[in-house]
C-alpha cells in the first residue's frame, strides 16, 4: 500500500501543516470542541496500532469520541490527515546533533535516530517520498543531516545526493523490518518456519544448487549472520545489513572529502 501525499488543495494543507492563517481568517463561531493536533496524534495512534489501512476519518471519530464527520471541521479530508501524521511524526526527531565527536559520528546518530523513528511508526514508510509533504518537522530532519554534512565541505550538488543517498538506504533497511513483521501478522506464519519449510524444500527441486550458485553455497556455509532465537531472523539480518551498510557509506563519503 503507498499513499501519495499533498493531494489536497495546496494552499489550505500547507496553511494547516505550518498552523498558519488562511487568506480567509478565522472562522467565526463557539470555540472549537478539539483541536488539529488531537485529531492528528489520535490518527497517529490509529496507525501505529492497526497499521495505515485501518485508517479512516471515521476511525480517528471513534477513538475521540466523535463522529467521523465532526472532524472535517478541521481537516478537509484524509489526505490532508496523511500529511499532518506524517510530519508530525517526524517532530520525534532531533533538531540539532553535537559536531564536537565529528560530522561521522553525528550522521551514524542522525540515522539511528530515523530507524528507530520508522520502528515506531512503520505506516510511515507507506507514505511516498516522490512527492513530499513540506512540512517544518519534515525540513527539520532534512535540515539536521544536511547541517551535519556542510561542516564536511562537501560541494552542494555532491551533498545533496548524500543526502538522498542516506535517506533511502535508513528507509530501505527498515522497511525490510516491517515487512517482516507485517508477513507475519497477515500470513501467520514466522519468519523462521517460512525459511525452515523452503530450506527444506529447495534440494529437492534443485539437487544442483551447489553447482549452480557456488558462491551463494560458500556464504551460507560461512554463517555470515548471527542469530538471536528469541528475535526474528529477517529482522536481525536488516540491523545488521543497517549498521555494517551506513558504515559503507560513510566510509564513502570520507573518501569524498578527502578527493574534495
Amino acid at each position: 500500500m503507498v499513499v501519495f501525499a499533498g493531494q489536497g488543495d495546496p494552499l489550505r494543507s500547507l496553511a494547516l501543516l505550518w498552523r498558519a492563517a488562511t487568506p480567509e481568517g478565522p472562522r467565526p463561531g463557539p470555540r472549537p470542541a478539539l483541536t488539529v493536533d488531537e485529531i492528528v496524534d489520535a490518527a497517529i495512534a490509529v496507525a501505529d496500532e492497526a497499521g495505515m489501512a485501518a485508517l479512516s476519518m471515521r476511525a480517528v471519530g471513534q477513538r475521540l469520541g466523535r463522529t467521523g464527520m465532526a472532524l472535517y471541521t478541521y481537516v478537509p479530508s484524509k489526505s490532508e490527515l496523511v500529511d499532518l501524521m506524517h510530519d508530525r511524526a517526524h517532530a520525534g526527531m532531533r533538531d540539532t546533533y553535537a559536531p564536537e565527536a565529528g560530522w561521522r559520528a553525528a550522521a551514524q546518530a542522525w540515522a539511528g535516530d530515523l530507524w528507530e523513528l520508522y520502528q515506531r511508526h512503520p505506516w510511515l514508510l507507506q507514505v511516498s517520498q516522490v512527492r513530499p509533504v513540506l512540512g517544518p518537522h519534515e525540513y527539520a530532519v532534512v535540515e539536521a543531516i544536511t547541517r551535519i554534512l556542510f561542516t564536511t565541505g562537501l560541494p552542494a550538488r555532491l551533498l545533496t545526493r548524500v543526502v538522498g543517498t542516506l535517506s533511502h538506504f535508513v528507509r530501505g533497511a527498515a522497511s525490510t523490518v516491517a515487512e517482516s513483521r507485517l508477513a507475519t501478522t497477515d500470513t501467520g506464519v514466522s519468519d523462521e518456519d517460512w525459511w525452515a519449510a523452503r530450506s527444506a524444500a529447495l534440494p529437492e527441486v534443485v539437487p544442483d544448487f551447489a553447482d549452480r550458485y557456488p558462491m551463494i553455497t560458500r556464504l551460507g556455509a560461512e554463517d555470515t549472520f548471527g542469530y538471536d532465537p528469541d528475535r526474528s531472523y529477517l529482522e536481525q539480518q536488516a540491523q545488521e545489513t543497517f549498521r555494517v551498510g551506513l558504515a559503507v557509506i560513510l566510509d564513502g563519503v570520507e573518501t569524498a572529502i578527502g578527493r574534495t
